[in-house]
């Protein structure tokens, strides 16, 4: 009986073994190819020329607000469209744009003169949702949705 028991116990530890050596296997061949499953990290700008998006805004300092983004060569222009601040005008800022992933933009506006940070957003072109900071208040948070209103034709990615 007792040769028994010490079977079964070297069994058990061998049977872990060769599962904590296929875990290991599994989680080097995940980890060495992240490629696979997320694009490359790039910093390469976006030109935004001729991209004009509505964000309407259902969450936070914006709530009730749709504002109008046209995009120009380096530069930007929101207009409030819809909601409690229609009629502001605002000065145009400067913007850089970056893709997060194929789907989502990471842009920042900045004042022209000073270079501060004005606002900035994450955009998900396929859920059509945004993600708005702007500085300057206590409560700087928005997000909403977006609609594409015109798409550039130079290949800003889809």
């Amino acid at each position: 009986m007792f040769a028994t028991k010490r079977f079964r116990l070297a069994a058990g530890v061998a049977a872990a073994a060769l599962l904590s050596a296929g875990a290991a296997v599994a989680a080097t061949t995940a980890s060495a190819s992240p490629a696979h499953h997320n694009p490359p990290l790039t910093l390469t700008r976006l030109d935004l020329k001729g991209f004009v998006v509505n964000a309407k805004y259902t969450l936070g300092t914006n709530t009730g607000n749709t504002f109008q983004q046209v995009y120009g060569s380096g530069t930007v222009l929101g207009t409030p469209i819809a909601g409690p601040n229609v009629g502001v005008k605002f000065p145009t800022e400067d913007y850089v744009a970056v893709p997060i992933s194929s789907d989502q933009v990471y842009i920042t506006w900045q004042d022209p003169t000073t270079h501060a940070i004005v606002d900035v957003f994450v955009m998900n072109l396929q859920t059509h949702t945004v993600y708005d900071y702007a500085p300057g208040s206590t409560k700087p948070e928005s997000a909403g949705y977006i609609t594409i209103v015109h798409w550039p034709s130079h290949g800003f990615p889809h």
